[in-house]
């Protein structure tokens, strides 16, 4: 069995995999939508996670009519989407393992002054 990011099929078959023409697929690639490995002799080589990138460009513009600029900026969204939540779950981890130390790094610790101010009010001898 084959690692998901590892290039194994060519241009020919993937287009029968998902009934498309090779046309297409170099289409996608002129416009930075896909970037298949290549092989020392320069023949373009997609790997699984390649063809499920090229399927959500098909449900893009099939199903929903989204042209190639709209598919690049959805695309462009999702992977910050993914970032961001991987981020965000490193993050999560971090505190997790901050509140069952027993104690908080220097550099992580937050320090917070209170300040309290008083108002006196003087009466001045107006009336008098």
């Amino acid at each position: 069995m084959h690692h998901f990011d590892e290039p194994v099929y060519m241009i020919s078959i993937v287009a029968k995999i998902l009934d498309i023409h090779p046309q297409t697929l170099r289409q996608y690639e002129r416009e930075n939508l896909i970037a298949p490995s290549r092989s020392d002799g320069r023949i373009r080589l997609y790997s699984q996670r390649d063809i499920e990138k090229i399927k959500t460009i098909l449900r893009l513009t099939r199903e929903l009519g989204v042209n190639l600029a709209g598919v690049d900026v959805v695309m462009r969204l999702k992977d910050k989407m993914e970032m961001m939540e991987n981020e965000l779950s490193e993050l999560r981890s971090e505190v997790a393992r901050m509140r069952s130390s027993s104690s908080v790094p220097p550099e992580k610790s937050l320090v917070t002054k209170r300040s309290v101010y008083e108002m006196v009010i003087f009466e001045d001898d107006i009336l008098k």
